[in-house]
């Protein structure tokens, strides 16, 4: 919403105090409101629109209402299926849905806003118009206002214009939504939310669901389309030729036409890749993983590279000062009252500053002047103190490689301490008061390092071993020293020589290049953490990134896969596709698990579903061509389709695996699906011709029915035999029952009938189970010269 008249007028002491509470009522019931959408939900009509209206729905739909005026109710079974898979289907993306709202709640950014002149934390929904927010290092700008309180700001607006270094903000500038701080404080107030906001204008909908590239999604559609391609001219031909070639009225070529065109489609393919899909986040939201947007499982079971930010991701987010060690004399009782005094210089404190924090308690006689805070492209920070006599002093608190020249002999200290894996800052006196000049980092004194400690997360060690066990490389990527940085992997099994980053080429591919020779990486930029994983895709590699300070946010966005610690900065939630909101860096192996899950399943259940679309084309083509009546009625194949794939696809779809995902999805389907749906049709075909020759007389068409409904039948069983593979107890179960239900249909009367299946004389079944038997060899002869012949 733009900016009122009544926002306009509100005086300076007003804004500083914020809005009173009938102000905010004011705003709220005239809809001023900031009412996003959450990211990773669609409401329950976009769910029931998205599994209701499909083309192949349609299609079935309009079948359907045909055979229920034309057919007795078992030929209009396949509709009453479809009903149930599409109630399958919304029930299960609505128990998602439920499970990630619930999820977006907990891990949801709760920006501070002061009302009253008291600042309060608030749900991003609840802000209103002229509401003023206040703002600090790894906030994410939530509405688009004007910076009315600055305190060193700067602000990274890269993710909306573009533009890599930081803009420093002073009172009256504007700040965007989807912008992110990355150094100082501040204040500023709501000019627009809402669906107004910059960013929702940019990317409403894409914020709201988006997807990441799914190569399962995009290759179902690619065979979708190719299948619609085949059905449309099949269909047309089939209904031409069985309304003239008639042996028992109109109404019995219509059940018929419309039982060769339904198994065409291959309907429950997308509903139970949808299943699948909100399935793994139901079971991943169970372990406190936010999935936000769904193909995300499936991208980091394809991810043969990932990036870790050292701190927050393989070591915990605090640390702990382990030594002062002063230099060049200093006074050690002085020195800590200056690092004390640094507490006060950063309200929003990072964990090194924190530490210190804890450590050397703030003296009340000193007072802060002026404070440079800290941003990870500087390297340290600064502030200018009033001492307690009335002198006055500025002091730098960074990485001693960047405020020392090369040769210093405190690097040398530095270098032992970073070995044993141990964070260093220097504390260094500069000769100048004045913190913006962009050289006061030529002439200081340093006065002591301070030495912290890491705590390593004590489930990182075996989530990189799994990850190694995998084919999955890790490349530490940290803006620490590179040296402790490496010792710091070296602990958790990782090898290999640390590369300080700023040796790295610039270019691109002499980048990757180094990228691909080294582990881990030191001194590392944000903007090069982002080029990095740029250099590591233009390889090839699908790379996921995981982080949870505001540095890594340009690398999180450019990631295949980003995923951020729930106790992450604002701005790393808000970008990555996947949130640990347990802070467990081993949640990170059951999410790889449901992605193979998914890839490994899919992929056998979709040759299940295109085997019969590529037997059901080629059956329609030859009753087409011979000019006979098709062999099949709608509850015939309703019953096969679901004894050898329905249920069986139930089961499979959902069940534990743990392939390695492959790429080319369309190309592994259709290398068994073609060749396994041209057996099974030439086989039933033939067999059907042969009942042809062999019957006569009344009731000839269905015994012809029944001897080729049992030939596809068991061609059929033995596709999913090979599916199934390898065998546990419960596929083999699986497989036996379904033969055993098919079985029982021959044996009971009442299911002959309505079934429609009735098997005459014995020479005719037994020629079938032959017919099925010749089939069943040269589908295993097939499949293996597939494998050889069209490796995946």
């Amino acid at each position: 919403m733009t900016h009122t008249d009544a926002g306009a007028e509100l005086d300076v002491p007003t804004r500083a105090r914020g809005l009173t509470t009938a102000e905010v009522a004011e705003r709220t019931a005239r809809g001023e409101i900031n009412d996003v959408p959450v990211r990773s939900s669609r409401s329950l009509a976009d769910i029931v629109r998205a599994n209701v209206f499909t083309r192949f729905n349609a299609i079935i739909g309009s079948l359907w209402l045909i055979m229920l005026f034309v057919a007795p109710i078992a030929d209009s079974l396949f509709g009453f299926v479809i009903l149930a898979n599409t109630g399958i289907g919304i029930l299960q993306e609505w128990r998602a849905k439920q499970t990630l709202d619930s999820l977006a709640v907990i891990g949801e950014a709760r920006p501070t806003v002061r009302r009253d002149g008291i600042a309060t934390e608030v749900a991003t929904s609840e802000i209103v118009l002229d509401d003023l927010i206040e703002i600090g290092p790894g906030d994410r700008i939530v509405v688009d206002g004007e910076c009315v309180e600055a305190d060193g700001l700067e602000i990274d607006e890269s993710l909306l214009t573009g533009e890599a270094d930081p803009v420093v903000k002073t009172p009256g500038d504007r700040v965007m939504s989807g912008s992110f701080v990355v150094a100082g404080g501040g204040a500023f107030t709501a000019t627009r939310v809402g669906r107004e906001a910059y960013a929702a204008q940019l990317a409403e909908e894409a914020s709201r669901f988006t997807l990441v590239h799914s190569e399962l999604r995009s290759g179902i559609s690619t065979i979708l389309k190719y299948v619609t391609w085949m059905m449309v001219p099949t269909a047309i031909g089939l209904v031409i030729s069985q309304l003239v070639v008639k042996r028992h009225g109109l109404k019995d070529s219509v059940a018929r036409t419309v039982g060769g065109i339904v198994p065409m489609v291959p309907e429950g393919l997308v509903l139970l890749t949808s299943v699948a899909f909100a399935i793994g986040v139901i079971r991943l939201g169970r372990k406190q993983c936010l999935v936000q947007e769904l193909p995300a499982i499936e991208g980091l079971a394809r991810v043969d590279t990932v990036c870790l930010d050292k701190t927050g991701t393989l070591t915990e987010g605090g640390m702990d000062v382990s030594e002062l060690s002063t230099l060049n004399g200093s006074d050690p009782t002085y020195v800590r009252q200056v690092l004390g005094a640094f507490g006060e210089s950063d309200p929003r404190p990072n964990a090194s500053l924190q530490a210190i924090i804890d450590a050397y308690p703030d003296s009340e006689e000193w007072r802060c002047v002026e404070s440079l805070p800290f941003s990870s492209a500087r390297k340290y920070s600064g502030a200018t103190f009033s001492e307690g006599d009335g002198e006055t002093s500025t002091w730098l608190l960074g990485a001693p490689d960047v405020l020392l020249p090369d040769g210093d002999p405190a690097l040398a200290e530095t270098e032992r301490l970073n070995e044993a894996g141990l964070r260093v800052l220097l504390l260094a006196r500069a000769a100048r008061d004045d913190l913006d000049v962009p050289d006061i980092t030529e002439h200081t004194t340093p006065a002591a390092l301070v030495v912290l400690e890491q705590r390593l997360r004590a489930d990182a060690a075996d989530t990189l071993r799994y990850f190694a066990g995998q084919d999955v490389r890790a490349k530490v990527i940290s803006g620490d020293n590179a040296v402790s940085v490496g010792s710091v992997a070296a602990k958790l099994g990782l090898d290999g020589t640390a590369v300080d980053a700023r040796r790295l080429p610039a270019e691109r591919h002499e980048m990757a290049a180094a990228l691909d020779e080294a582990t881990v990486f030191g001194r590392v930029t944000p903007q090069q953490k982002r080029d990095m994983v740029g250099a590591l895709q233009s390889r090839g590699h699908t790379v996921a990134m995981t982080g949870d300070g505001v540095n890594d946010v340009l690398a999180l966005k450019d990631a295949d896969i980003g995923v951020s610690m729930g106790s992450g900065s604002e701005a790393t939630r808000a970008v990555a596709q996947i949130v640990l909101l347990d802070n467990s860096f081993a949640t990170l192996p059951s999410v790889v698990a449901e992605g193979r899950r998914v890839i490994g399943n899919i992929t056998r259940v979709a040759t299940l579903f295109l085997v019969k679309t590529v037997y059901s084309v080629l059956l329609a083509v030859l009753v087409v061509c011979w000019g006979v009546e098709y062999p099949f009625l709608p509850r015939h194949l309703t019953l096969l389709s679901t004894l050898t794939i329905g249920v069986p696809a139930f089961f499979l779809a959902l069940a534990p695996n743990k392939e390695r995902a492959r790429p080319h999805f369309v190309r592994r389907v259709m290398r068994y699906s073609i060749p396994g749906g041209l057996v099974a049709g030439v086989a039933t075909f033939l067999m059907y011709l042969i009942a042809r020759h062999y019957y006569t007389g009344d009731g000839s068409l269905d015994a012809e029915t029944s001897a080729a409904t049992l030939t596809l039948f068991l061609i059929s069983l033995w596709v999913l035999a090979i599916i199934a593979r390898p065998y546990t107890w419960w596929r083999v179960t699986l497989v036996a029952l379904m033969a055993v239900a098919f079985v029982c249909v021959l044996a009971v009367p009442a299911l002959q009938t309505f079934f429609a299946l009735r098997l005459v004389g014995v020479a005719m079944p037994w020629a079938a189970v032959g017919v099925a038997a010749v089939a069943a060899v040269a589908l295993e002869f097939l499949w293996k010269w597939v494998d050889r012949r069209f490796p995946a």
